[in-house]
């Protein structure tokens, strides 16, 4: 299963799919998707941190800078 963020208004959640989300399978609840990520920790880290971050702009940034030690 792939990690993805799905992002609706001004919300964003992390959840899981067996295929990749379409506009048909996942138009509804999500008005767009973000993904895959490799870790779930680069998910949170882009649901938390990534609206309007210049510095979050894709999965690897996500992925780079979740890693970092905090």
């Amino acid at each position: 299963m792939a990690i993805y963020v799905g992002c609706k208004e001004s919300k964003r959640e992390v959840f899981t799919s067996k295929t990749v989300p379409t506009e048909k399978s996942h138009g509804i609840k999500y008005a767009a998707v973000v993904g895959p990520f490799h870790t779930r920790r680069g998910a949170i880290f882009m649901r938390d941190h990534g609206a309007d971050n210049p510095h979050v702009l894709c999965v690897q940034d996500a992925e780079r800078i979740a890693a970092l030690p905090h």
